[in-house]
């Protein structure tokens, strides 16, 4: 046995205030970290999609859904690419992640673009 779960999932989404992409966890709070995220069998993901339903109508996220996982080495990894690179942010720059604000160590540019010139 090699210690990997791969029919179970999580719920994730966008907060509604700024996008992000995050994960439905304990308590029915929304995460930024997949790790945080309550991890589901499949006959009871129903539940979180009805704790993201009510975070819909609170106006808190957007776009709830529920996506396969697999768990092994204590990390909870996404089954499609797309939802890897939605958990661990843009994929050109794997080296600085998202743009974490609480990551003071991470050079962010000031402008969006800068002089195309």
């Amino acid at each position: 046995m090699s210690g990997k779960r791969q029919d179970l999932q999580v719920v994730t989404a966008n907060r509604l205030e700024d996008g992000a992409v995050v994960w439905l966890g304990a308590g029915g709070h929304w995460f930024e970290d997949i790790n945080a995220a309550k991890v589901f069998a499949p006959e009871k993901v129903a539940e979180g999609l009805a704790d993201a339903d009510a975070a819909v109508s609170r106006q808190e996220i957007v776009g709830p859904d529920a996506i396969a996982v697999t768990q092994a080495e204590g990390e909870i990894v996404p089954v499609r690419l797309r939802e890897r690179i939605r958990a661990q942010g843009p994929s050109i720059r794997p080296d600085v992640g998202r743009l974490d604000t609480s990551r003071p160590e991470v050079d962010r540019p000031t402008k969006l673009f800068e002089d195309a010139a």
